[in-house]
């Protein structure tokens, strides 16, 4: 057993990205607090990467930060910049500088006509099943898999699955589908009435969800990196 006082260990977590198109601190702060107010249970004091890839002009960061914090999240990152004075500023604050989506190149390797094709691996999910209603406060979490709930999801109550998620029944909660960053996950439920849906880290609030659906069988995915909605049956 080790003496050290602390474990470093790998671990994973859905932030959301507060994409900015206007570095204005009055109009980021109001546009923000509008949001948390539609969302207080899920939004209020979260932690959040602010994205400034679209932002044109000079950006003073710690009129940003001070918008953002104001606003009731907390900002944990910055990314998509590259203006130095604008990452030096950042780094001065103390904050990571991120880059999001980026993926290594991979090595090229020599084939070797003497070694026969690996057979590739062959990854079984499972599915976690819930029977029981979920109530207010709850939080399900299906790691690696999909979430199918067999019963009603009372307000306040959390869904989050790295796959899909199914609900046969009332979901009046929160439900966060390929919360991994699955772009491909979807949500299937019988009767939508969400406080929130969302996937990949793309989501939309109750009073954006289309009323030709809301209370009805509904099918969520992602369509050209946008949220779309569809009969079930």
């Amino acid at each position: 057993m080790s003496n050290s006082p602390i474990e470093l260990k790998g671990s994973s977590f859905t932030l959301s990205v507060v994409h900015l198109h206007d570095a204005n601190p009055a109009l980021i702060r109001k546009a923000l607090e509008d949001k948390v107010a539609q969302a207080p249970a899920f939004l209020k004091n979260a932690p959040v990467v602010v994205n400034v890839a679209d932002v044109d002009g000079a950006i003073i960061w710690q009129q940003v930060n001070e918008a953002v914090s104001a606003s009731g999240l907390h900002v944990v990152g910055v990314s998509g910049s590259k203006n130095p004075q604008f990452k030096a500023q950042v780094e001065l604050a103390g904050l990571p500088l991120l880059t999001e989506g980026a993926k290594p190149p991979r090595p090229v390797r020599e084939a070797k006509q003497d070694t026969p094709p690996a057979t590739p691996e062959v990854t079984v999910s499972r599915t976690r099943l819930i029977d029981t209603p979920v109530r207010s406060g709850q939080r399900i979490y299906a790691q690696h898999s999909d979430l199918v709930v067999t019963n009603h999801v009372s307000a306040g109550a959390e869904l989050i699955a790295d796959g899909n998620i199914h609900v046969y029944g009332t979901m009046r909660g929160r439900a966060l589908a390929g919360a991994a960053g699955d772009k491909d996950a979807q949500i299937f439920c019988t009767h939508l009435v969400a406080e929130l849906v969302s996937i990949g880290g793309v989501y939309w609030l109750s009073d954006q969800v289309p009323t030709d659906y809301y209370g009805k069988a509904a099918r969520l995915k992602l369509v050209g990196g946008a949220l779309t909605v569809q009969p079930l049956y």
